[in-house]
């Protein structure tokens, strides 16, 4: 193989090649490398489709299924898991990268870590092409990625819309790209805030959530019209409250740990979570938290017995945050 820098692209841009390199920890962008690849080698015809596992391989085994078609159908051989490639794998997959098929491609999937570098190092120095797939959990990086699915669909939306759904689903890379796929199938026209609401507005924690957004951020109105709409529509105020305690409790976590270095996952608050609470965190001190944490607790309590009017202390104390923030 001839030694040159390996050129490196998202895996959206993914294409045949005799040997291709799909690296990345997130499985679903992988399998969709693999599928623009698979997709781009049908268009010309009927192909011949192998699978592999690296881990639990058998010597000999890449080399019957890169081996030519009984049919004379170009050849597609997916090898998984080099991240766990047992050491007869590696011996034929090394030999194999210094006389690769023409006819055949060989698409190798790395989900990230040190098993298999001499491999990896490999391809790379031999200029195979690579396509990452890396890690979708920040916020910014959800919603870049229903943003994009909506625009390779052909069918852009606005962002209010976007993060409507990326509020409503939360950081299932799978089921986010599921609920994208649906709205572009069963939506007719555009898909708006509105659309989103009517589709996954229904989900308790969608709605809780997005009163607590918005209080937090200081939108009063916007707050206040939320928790009027979400209990006209029959949703309990107990799970209302209890969304805007806890993105409280994930404010106070973060404020109290800045500057510290702690790792915030180990108290459960993943990246884009802290990502979210920093961005907060600016309309908030240590006295408007101690204040606003008093209200929720206050309507906790008259939600679950304490008073006759629920309803009222939910809105009391949303409208009590909202303030505080703004």
């Amino acid at each position: 193989m001839a030694r040159r820098q390996a050129p490196e692209a998202t895996w959206h841009r993914a294409k045949p090649a005799p040997l291709v390199l799909v690296s990345g920890p997130e499985r679903l962008l992988a399998s969709r490398a693999v599928e623009r690849i698979t997709a781009a080698m049908k268009a010309s015809g009927e192909i011949e489709v192998s699978r592999l596992d690296a881990a639990a391989y058998s010597r000999g085994a890449l080399t019957a299924a890169t081996s030519p078609s009984l049919f004379g159908d170009p050849g597609l051989v997916v090898v998984g898991a080099l991240e766990t490639m047992n050491d007869d794998f590696l011996q034929d997959a090394l030999a194999y990268t210094e006389r690769p098929d023409p006819e055949c491609v060989v698409v190798f999937q790395h989900g990230g870590g040190n098993r298999g570098k001499r491999l990896l190092d490999t391809l790379r120095k031999g200029g195979v092409p690579e396509y990452t797939c890396p890690a979708v959990k920040k916020d910014a990086e959800l919603v870049d990625f229903a943003t994009g699915e909506f625009e390779r669909a052909g069918r852009p939306a606005p962002a209010r819309a976007v993060r409507a759904l990326v509020d409503a689903i939360g950081e299932d890379v799978a089921e986010l790209a599921a609920a994208c796929a649906q709205l572009v199938s069963d939506v007719e026209g555009s898909i708006d805030e509105a659309t989103v609401a009517r589709y996954y507005g229904t989900r308790v924690n969608a709605t809780g959530f997005a009163v607590a957004d918005a209080a937090i951020a200081g939108r009063t109105a916007d707050a206040i019209a939320l928790v009027r709409h979400a209990l006209s529509t029959g949703t309990d105020p107990v799970p209302l409250v209890a969304a805007l305690a806890s993105k409280l409790r994930t404010l106070i976590k973060v404020g109290a740990a800045r500057g510290r270095g702690l790792d915030l996952r180990s108290v459960g608050i993943q990246p884009w979570q802290e990502e979210r609470a920093r961005r907060d965190l600016r309309r908030w001190n240590a006295d408007s938290l101690a204040l606003a944490v008093q209200a929720v607790a206050q309507a906790d309590a008259e939600i679950k017995g304490a008073s006759r009017a629920p309803g009222f202390a939910l809105e009391r104390a949303v409208r009590t945050v909202a303030d505080l923030a703004s």
